[in-house]
């Protein structure tokens, strides 16, 4: 079986990556279980040039397929923020409940249609070979106005998907990978793995 290196050591991110890529024919591993030590700077200016710097990075210590991604939150009403600083915003060790409750007081009496929102997920592939692809997978929604839901991780709680009545935290991880940034960028790099 060919080995594919999955850039992250979110634990949240392994299991949907493990759901959704699971019927390829490659063991995925993380950075930690692959070996792989090293502190990447993400200094991309958008989630594209940060997937690729991290998959780039690792791909040359690891020699073997390397899948990077790069994802956030864009808030409409919030200027597009926290975006690419989504991990960073409010602080590296920021507890999620105190960054979505600080996005939710920010929209403090806004009506629905200006608390549009979207999870952005690029995803970069590096290939042994040098080549590069990255595929962009999106879903939007509003921001809701309490934390919902015990399923997900980060801002899943506060990101309410109107066709479902739910936020993402509230989805089963079945759903939730079948209209998830994340699930509709890695369907698209795996048409290319």
């Amino acid at each position: 079986m060919k080995k594919l290196i999955f850039a992250t050591g979110n634990e949240g991110k392994m299991k949907e990556i493990r759901m959704i890529l699971g019927d390829l024919d490659y063991e995925i591993l993380s950075m930690k279980e692959a070996g792989i030590d090293v502190d990447i700077v993400e200094d991309g200016k958008t989630f594209e040039e940060n997937a690729i710097i991290k998959a780039t990075e690792i791909s040359k210590i690891a020699n073997c397929v390397v899948l990077a991604d790069d994802s956030g939150l864009e808030v409409d009403a919030m200027d597009k923020m926290p975006g690419i600083y989504s991990a960073r915003y409010l602080g590296v060790d920021t507890p999620y409940s105190i960054k979505n409750q600080t996005i939710i007081d920010n929209l403090a009496g806004l009506p629905d249609e200006k608390r549009t929102a979207r999870f952005v997920c690029a995803i970069a592939a590096a290939f042994p070979d040098g080549r590069v692809v990255t595929k962009r997978g999106t879903i939007e929604g509003i921001i809701g106005y309490e934390e919902r839901g015990e399923n997900g991780f980060g801002y899943d709680p506060i990101f309410f998907v109107p066709e479902y009545g739910k936020t993402t935290a509230e989805l089963s991880p079945e759903e939730k990978n079948k209209i998830s940034h994340r699930g509709k960028a890695l369907e698209m790099i795996k048409e290319e793995l």
